[in-house]
């Protein structure tokens, strides 16, 4: 029998009585509170996210209009103000101004943690530089919520590397790639629908058939869809389904094979450098890649620093 979320038992009584206990921990004054909120899912808002907004004299948000909904699900009535990409100058002056009169002001974004490839770190730095406290008030996060399902990290190497949104140029964007996915860790990165295929075929360019990719699309939301996979295959399982092109997506490359993370050595050199003479950068690569088992992102950084210190 699946078992169901009561609602009106002791856990209940449980919720209501932690509740009470985080509003009554200490919340300093004036101080600005950045309060991550939920990337889709409006449970994943914590308790000490609810009492920070019902506590705040204000709540800056990126958009209002996107915040609103958020707070009438949670009984929150605290006024709104916009700080968004294109005010943050003009809403850090009148935060510093409300912090003066000994305010507190919460800080969030459409979803997930402010200043984090999103508005905010402005104002935080300005808030900083103006002698008040800034405090963290942490949740949900799309990049580690991908990097949770993608087993990319371990406790032996948890290491890895948030790259944000890729440019929207292609040649650009195998150059980012290149110089991101070189890295001896998972790559974790942000992408649009309408951008997705076009990525994922650059990074099939830059580091081949092999790597493994995770791409993560909705997350914490109904259809959320996570795969790992070969970046071989990526376009196969992208066009699988009409609805995976749909969505707010990241990506996770993973570690390039052990195997494949050796040192390029001086001979790897002198073969791109020949290959450079008559192929393209992305070419020569590739071709490199077969000659020297080298992995080909790799190769294609080399192979840009090389054009751009021999031109």
């Amino acid at each position: 029998m699946e078992k169901e979320f009561d609602q009106t038992g002791p856990s209940a009584g449980a919720w209501g009585r932690l509740a009470d206990k985080v509003a009554a921990q200490h919340w300093p004054a004036p101080a600005l509170y950045v309060v991550a909120t939920p990337i889709g899912n409006l449970g994943d808002l914590s308790l000490r996210a609810q009492a920070c907004l019902q506590l705040a004299d204000v709540i800056a948000a990126e958009d209002t209009r996107m915040t609103r909904p958020l707070l009438e699900a949670w009984g929150i009535a605290t006024p709104l103000m916009a700080a968004h990409r294109h005010n943050e100058a003009q809403a850090a002056q009148a935060i510093v101004g409300r912090l003066a009169a000994g305010e507190r002001v919460a800080l969030v974004s459409d979803a997930g943690a402010p200043g984090v490839s999103d508005p905010g770190a402005r104002i935080v730095r300005e808030v900083r530089a103006a002698g008040y406290q800034v405090v963290p008030v942490p949740g949900a996060s799309a990049v580690i919520a991908a990097l949770m399902a993608s087993g990319a990290t371990s406790d032996e190497n948890p290491a890895f590397v948030f790259a944000g949104f890729a440019p929207a140029k292609s040649a650009a964007r195998q150059r980012w790639l290149a110089q991101w996915c070189a890295l001896p860790a998972p790559v974790a990165m942000y992408e649009s629908p309408h951008r997705l295929a076009a990525t994922l075929a650059d990074l099939l360019e830059v580091c081949g058939p092999e790597r493994p990719i995770t791409i993560a699309r909705e997350l914490t939301k109904r259809f959320e869809e996570i795969a790992t996979l070969p970046l071989g295959d990526a376009r196969a399982w992208l066009e699988a389904h009409p609805q995976r092109a749909q969505g707010e997506f990241v990506l996770v490359v993973q570690e390039a094979p052990p195997a494949a993370a050796a040192q390029l050595d001086a001979h790897a050199d002198e073969v791109l450098r020949a290959l450079l003479e008559v192929l393209s950068v992305r070419d020569s690569a590739k071709v490199a890649a077969r000659i020297t088992g080298a992995p080909r992102d790799t190769l294609y950084a080399r192979a840009l620093a090389l054009k751009e210190k021999d031109d």
